[in-house]
């Protein structure tokens, strides 16, 4: 190995990477000290250099040398550099002396030594104090000062940063708040902010420097600067190095080196992983023994950074790890709950569609949009061909030679599945090699409508990798999708069941002397399936009658036959004269055993005798009746409640009993009439209903049903969230016996 290269992989020196080698010295020294090439141009200079020598609102780094000296201070000479334009010697580093003018307008006697540093090139470094001792003195104090202030500035940020996020449940103020206080704090020219997710690190922000600036949205698991910082457990304090000029022949720079300024290390990164910066501090946030997000604070300019500097930035990360981790699972549960719902919408827009075919086409451009992926259609193989082909716009379709279907595994035709790209490293390669990005996912839906569906699912090879929670949303939208179309038949089938049973459970009121009676329901749904609400009043001898109102848990034909079920069987009880807390405990054992499902209900059973003037009644986890008294106007509720129906066999029911006078008001009615929502979240309720009785009983009983189900409508802006049963009997011929 030629000694040149074991210098450059030790000490970072040679091919115009001597500012390595300076970093140490210029971060120890109280002297001005700068490098600069043997074009003129300076390299690279401590602050105490540019304290006493820069005339240049930018600094030292890239202006002339010869602009800092006499004759031509705050000017540089339009000629190429030479030696013998500077007003002392460069080759032996030997001691001179030059008056120069300082930035603040005072002359300054300096004492310099330069000398030609020997490596790849002409680079030469000079250092320079202040001759007279009384200005030397002035200066110390002057770097003292600027030190104090640079500490009070890092310690004031570093309270701002705390104060302000101090408990904060707002993600927005970590990730936006804390990049500007870390710039500032660190007089830096930007923060770049990213999480990590099982395949690498995400980027999640950046400070409002960097607006318009190009930064890698995604850094590999294993990547260079994600294993450093593991590996250093600490903030990494690192610059990037000039490329050579053969690296520079050979055109675009697909690597870059960087120097670790603590180590003096070099490595070697892949250049669209590195931020947009000459110097960085990378640091690590650690949570329970694993990096959670990596911070990357840099300079666009050379820059001298300080071990102070990593050790601010490690403490602020160690406080902000705690906050962090809740920032982390309110944006996932966030992100998590947009998906779900998008899903529904489209699952919903999909199965209400009279062309689900063409639905299906405008559910997949917008899941497209919401994951910034372009879907590729994949040609399955004809009749006893094999292999797929990838249809691209405006070509010829390209057969895919890796074997898709033994990627996609064993699984049957109608069986949803997702692949991520990144768990199909031979797919990855092929795509590589057809110019395609490698990023995105691998889709089957199995068989819809008849065809074999499979998509290539495709993010920008400079985005990010599909993460998990998106994963998770491809595969419930792409196996909802196989639901609908496989189960359409089916669901058409269930749904005249469903009807034809709803028509025998809905019909008219029996009419029963003394007693006027309404009932109406409202299916929540638009195709009308129905759910498992029912209502009956049934006549009975000795001037009595049963009212029974119930839901049964479910929807659809399970639901359904159940309830027609329990309709029956409190029918043929209430014949037997049983009383109400008795039907419903046989009612109980006989659901128990009726359905190997987990289905129950709630029940209100009320036995009206017209010539007592009574009601007894039975209310079984059902809402609580209301009663309105005709005499007073009054809103009475029937609160003697018992346990649901099919749930427990040692269920205790309790009956309840009220009297009757004549133009008495029951009202009846399941709990999607209090629970209905308005689109603010905010529910009708029990007191919303008392109220909407209140108003509508005096304007007589007549349509009583239909203003109240007006009112709901007008409530929900007619988006009910479940079906809505009532009745309402009034009690018109009551007949006491003489006590």
């Amino acid at each position: 190995m030629a000694r040149g290269e074991l210098v450059r992989r030790v000490d970072g020196i040679g091919q115009g990477s001597v500012n390595g080698a300076l970093a140490a010295l210029l971060s120890l020294t109280s002297d001005a000290v700068l490098a600069f090439d043997g074009l003129g141009r300076v390299l690279l200079a401590n602050e105490r250099a540019e304290r006493l020598l820069s005339h240049a609102p930018d600094g030292l780094v890239g202006q002339d040398v010869r602009s800092l000296f006499p004759p031509a201070v705050g000017a540089a000479p339009r000629t190429p550099f030479s030696p013998t334009d500077l007003p002392f010697a460069l080759e032996d580093g030997s001691a001179g002396s030059v008056l120069c003018l300082r930035p603040d307008g005072y002359s300054a006697d300096l004492a310099i030594r330069c000398m030609r540093l020997p490596s790849a090139g002409d680079t030469y470094l000079l250092v320079a104090r202040q001759a007279d001792s009384a200005q030397a003195a002035r200066g110390e104090h002057e770097r003292l000062v600027g030190e104090l202030s640079r500490a009070n500035k890092r310690l004031s940020g570093t309270l701002r940063i705390v104060l302000e996020t101090l408990g904060s449940g707002d993600v927005t103020t970590l990730f936006d708040r804390v990049l500007e206080e870390v710039t500032s704090t660190m007089e830096a020219s930007g923060t770049v902010f990213y999480v990590a997710e099982p395949d690498g690190y995400h980027l999640r922000g950046v400070s409002s420097s960097l607006g318009g600036v190009r930064v890698p949205r995604f850094l590999p698991a294993g990547s260079t600067l994600e294993a450093l910082s593991v590996r250093a457990r600490e903030a990494l304090r690192l610059r990037v190095l000039a490329p050579g000029r053969e690296e520079l022949r050979r055109g675009r720079l697909t690597q870059r080196e960087l120097v670790n300024e603590e180590t003096r290390e070099v490595y070697r990164v892949r250049a669209s992983h590195l931020p947009p910066f000459s110097s960085l501090i990378c640091v690590p946030v650690w949570f329970g023994g694993h990096v959670i997000a990596l911070i990357e604070v840099g300079w666009q300019q050379a820059h001298v950074t300080r071990r102070e500097d990593g050790e601010l930035l490690d403490a602020v990360t160690q406080y902000l790890s705690v906050q962090l981790v809740g920032a982390f699972s309110a944006l996932r549960t966030h992100k998590e709950e947009e998906l779900r719902e998008l899903g529904i919408q489209l699952h919903d827009h999909v199965l209400a569609a009279d062309d689900a075919r063409a639905a299906t086409n405008e559910a997949t451009e917008r899941v497209c949009r919401s994951l910034g992926v372009a879907v590729l259609p994949l040609v399955p193989p004809g009749d006893g061909g094999t292999g797929f082909s990838l249809e691209l716009p405006g070509g010829e379709p390209r057969r895919i030679d890796p074997d898709l279907d033994a990627l996609l595994g064993k699984h049957a035709a109608d069986q949803a599945v997702v692949l991520p790209l990144r768990l199909a490293p031979s797919l990855q390669e092929w795509l590589q090699e057809q110019g395609m990005s490698p990023l995105g996912a691998l889709v089957d839906l199995g068989t819809l409508w008849g065809e074999r569906r499979v998509v290539l699912l495709s993010r920008p090879a400079d985005g990010e990798p599909l993460d998990d929670v998106e994963i998770a949303f491809l595969r419930t939208v792409a196996q909802g999708l196989g639901d609908i179309s496989r189960g359409e038949e089916e669901r058409r089938q269930d749904r005249r069941i469903s009807q034809a049973l709803q028509t025998g459970m809905r019909n008219e009121l029996q009419r029963v002397p003394g007693i006027t009676a309404q009932g109406i329901y409202s299916s929540a749904t638009a195709t009308a399936v129905i759910g498992g609400d029912f209502y009956d009043l049934i006549r009975l001898p000795d001037q009595r009658s049963c009212v029974i109102m119930g839901d049964v848990s479910g929807k659809g034909v399970e639901a359904a036959s159940v309830s027609a079920a329990v309709r029956t069987a409190l029918g043929a009880y209430s014949w037997q004269g049983l009383p109400p807390a008795r039907m419903v405990r046989l009612l109980n054992d006989f659901l128990l055993g009726f359905s190997r499902l987990e289905t129950f209900a709630t029940l209100f059973v009320g036995v009206t005798d017209l010539a007592a003037g009574t009601l007894t009644y039975c209310s079984a986890g059902h809402p609580p009746a209301i009663l309105v008294r005709s005499a007073t106007s009054q809103v009475e509720t029937l609160d003697v409640q018992s346990g649901v129906v099919g749930a427990f066999h040692e269920m205790r029911y309790r009956n309840g009993t009220v009297r009757l006078e004549p133009g008495d008001m029951l009202l009846l009615y399941t709990d999607g009439t209090t629970e209905a929502r308005a689109l603010d979240g905010s529910f009708f309720g029990e007191d919303g209903l008392r109220d909407a009785v209140m108003s509508e009983f005096p304007r007589g009983f007549e349509g009583v049903l239909d203003r109240l189900l007006a009112r709901l409508d007008a409530f929900t802006e007619r988006h009910l969230d479940d079906d809505v049963a009532m009745v309402s009997l009034r009690f018109d011929g009551v007949r006491r016996e003489d006590a």
